[in-house]
């Protein structure tokens, strides 16, 4: 499919990419229109230079410079200038025609004539949207006014915060695309509106769509004054978009004393407090479409709010918009100012950003428009970018899973690996897999895994996916005959792990796990030193992930939280430290709280079958000022750590230390190995055993701090004799 991506930091391009793959809860449109929003798709267009950019944002500065301290400069010089290339989705409001559905999904059939949102869901010609952010659209709603429901639910959802009582006095500050709707459905709510704009024009279209009073900012003071009879406005809704604190400045300005300040625009929020104080002034923020909004569980979950208890979810907000329109009490054909087929974006975008253009709404137009709604859909999910011309001896190999680990780690090493070459690069994004492949030289790229596993000239599949599909992608891979290098955790459940350990069995296939601390020089030298002991070990390791928490994905304990996801490298670790198996663990966690997950902040105390013993504090509550990574070994007249890859420091009879610039974490090292290994038919280093002992030893630790009591571990027991 075609769809409008920036490329860099400015440039608008529309390149074919994969169509999205259909996931639980969502369903598959083909639009006939979209909408572009100039505000907020204009924002993330930089048409100045570079050291502008960053000298209107310098978070950019701190970002780099972190990466340089945990990546170093070289790769970090490289992620830079790779973004002066790299895809990015632009767009989130449209209608069309529901093509297909996941069966999870009720609320439509295909065929339906709908409207979407959704961030991500962008301009193209298959569009992946939640049920939750898509409606279907009244008989009397065309398609190219329904492609407002989006932009309009966000003036509907400010209106609604604004909480407009019948003959309020309201001032609306900037009327572009999002201002002139809400100016609409303030009257609509009883409220007398005053607007104020810079453009001439703009102020004459919203006394068409009646408004009553208009102005320019430079003599706004005066208006409003008139306008109430000298008393001020009972509410300013700011919808401008502008890099000074002057809208906010002006709201302060022209409000009633005890007044509201509504914020839907993107303006810098700076307020006079003095006056902000003496008139008591309430400040409210609108968030997005209204409830649901950033809330995955509601946007890409299906999991809607009670009706009783939010009566007015994004979903219902887009509804009712749609149905005004359809009643004719809010206009939308008079904002339409220009309209572009899908094939000139980016003439479309240059409108937008020339100010001489008079641009308003602006609308995409596609192909699809031209055709019957039940014309067959055939999804083609995968797009040839660089086609191998001649065979080769060479190992092909598939990356699955398209994300930031992949693209400073697993792509940047597959493609320097001798001996090796990039067949596919596949990621349920769509544009992120067409910009990765080319990157980086990929012979295709795809959103469907089934075209990795029916493609015979591909020898083996790196899984960099999800947690919960770790297991399920890496046995589909062994079964269709691929060699499967596994991001950790190989599995989350022990029925996982025998699956696998029976499947590398039956099938002869390699399989690893990316457990890449065995290969770190620094622990590498804590094992030898630790091979020479002359009676047990006690190990510490010691580990601060503030990062998984919050929403992030990895902290969710159904895709295995931060023990399973995170601490399995650290059972492995202690195991390979020692050679000796774990045969009991204790462990507590943090009880659940509100902002905490209890089990993702756990200790843990194991004994080991050679007398050793070793202790586990994992957790994601301290600060990202405290070390991230501390492992500690001592054993008789020996005593060595090493922090965060950079430092080590052996104690004997004389002390030995080791600092590095930056942190080498054994990822190359790990990928030459198993690929190194494979050509010479050897076994890899880190075998399907070892991810099984990991997460079962990690199974255990989890039961040991629910149930409060020990548990002995014999995971070889679990998932049979396949393990040894």
């Amino acid at each position: 499919m075609k769809q409008v991506l920036r490329k860099g930091l400015k440039e608008i391009v529309v390149d074919e990419v994969p169509d999205p793959i259909l996931v639980p809860h969502h369903v598959l449109i083909r639009p006939h229109y979209s909408l572009i929003s100039s505000g907020t798709e204009t924002a993330s267009i930089h048409n100045e230079s570079v050291i502008k950019a960053v000298a209107d944002d310098p978070s950019h500065l701190t970002k780099v410079w972190r990466a340089m301290r945990n990546q170093g400069p070289l790769r970090s010089l490289r992620e830079v200038q790779a973004k002066f290339k790299e895809y990015a989705v632009l767009g989130y409001s449209g209608a069309g025609v529901v093509v297909d559905k996941h069966p999870t999904v009720t609320a439509f059939e295909i065929g339906d004539r709908v409207a979407y949102g959704g961030e991500g869901t962008g301009h193209g010609e298959t569009i992946l949207a939640g049920s939750n952010l898509v409606v279907k659209l009244p008989e009397t709603v065309p398609f190219e006014q329904a492609c407002f429901a989006t932009l309009g639910s966000i003036a509907l959802n400010a209106v609604r915060v604004a909480d407009i009582a019948l003959g309020e006095k309201v001032a609306v500050i900037g009327l572009g695309l999002l201002g002139q709707l809400v100016a609409q459905l303030v009257r609509l709510q009883g409220g007398v509106v005053m607007g104020i704009d810079l453009r001439p024009e703009r102020l004459t279209l919203a006394k068409q769509l009646g408004i009553e009073a208009s102005s320019d900012p430079s003599s706004a003071a005066v208006t409003a004054s008139a306008f109430t009879d000298g008393r001020g406005l009972d509410c300013v809704v700011i919808a401008a978009a502008a890099k000074s604190a002057g809208p906010c400045e002006q709201a302060v300005d022209i409000c009633r004393d005890r007044g509201r300040i509504v914020d839907v625009g993107a303006v810098e929020l700076s307020f006079p407090w003095n006056t902000m104080y003496r008139k008591e002034l309430k400040l409210l923020m609108a968030r997005a479409y209204g409830p649901g909004s950033y809330d995955p569980q509601y946007e890409k979950q299906g999991q809607d709010y009670p009706f009783a208890y939010v009566r007015w979810t994004e979903n219902r907000n887009m509804e009712e918009f749609l149905r005004l329109v359809g009643r004719g009490q809010v206009s939308v054909e008079q904002l339409v100012t220009h309209r572009f087929p899908l094939e000139e974006a980016a003439h479309a975008y240059e409108t937008i950003m020339d100010s001489a253009s008079g641009s308003l709404a602006v609308l995409l137009r596609y192909p699809v428009s031209e055709l019957d709604a039940q014309v067959t859909f055939t999804p083609a999910r995968r797009v040839s970018v660089a086609p191998q011309t001649k065979a080769t001896a060479e190992t092909a190999v598939a990356l699955v899973g398209a994300g930031n680990l992949s693209r400073w780690v697993h792509l940047p090493i597959i493609k320097k690996i001798p001996g090796v070459r990039l067949r596919a690069v596949c990621s349920a994004h769509t544009a992120r897999s067409k910009s990765y492949a080319i990157r980086f030289g990929s012979e295709y790229c795809c959103t469907d895994y089934n075209e990795i596993l029916a493609d015979p000239k591909v020898d083996a599949v790196v899984l960099v996916t999800r947690n919960r599909s770790h297991s399920q992608q890496a046995l589909d891979a062994l079964r269709a005959g691929k060699h499967v290098f596994v991001e950790k955790p190989m599995a989350l459940t022990e029925e996982e792990c025998r699956a696998l350990c029976d499947a590398v069995e039956e099938t002869g296939r390699h399989l690893t796990v990316g457990f890449n601390r065995r290969f770190v020089p620094f622990y590498q030298e804590i094992k030898r030193q630790l091979a020479k002991r002359t009676g047990p070990a006690v190990l510490n390791c010691r580990i601060n992930s503030p990062g998984i928490s919050g929403n992030y994905w990895m902290a969710d304990p159904k895709e295995g939280g931060a023990i399973l996801g995170e601490a399995c490298h650290f059972t492995d670790l202690m195991y390979w430290l020692l050679d000796a198996e774990a045969v009991s663990v204790s462990a507590y966690s943090l009880p659940p709280g509100k902002d905490v997950i209890g089990e993702n902040n756990l200790v843990a105390s194991f004994r080991f079958a050679d007398g050793s013993v070793g202790n586990l504090t994992y957790c994601t509550v301290g600060s990202t000022t405290s070390a991230g990574e501390r492992v500690e070994a001592f054993a008789p007249g020996l005593g060595a750590a090493t922090e965060n890859f950079k430092r080590l420091v052996v104690q004997k009879n004389l002390v030995s230390t080791r600092n590095l610039w930056f942190a080498e974490k054994g990822y190359r090292a790990q990928m030459e190995s198993f690929f190194s290994r494979l050509r010479q038919g050897q076994p890899p280093e880190v075998t399907v055993a070892d991810g099984a002992r990991a997460t079962i030893c990690c199974l255990r630790m989890l039961s040991s701090a629910r149930e409060l009591l020990p548990f002995t571990i014999d995971w070889q027991a679990g998932v049979g004799h396949n393990a040894q």
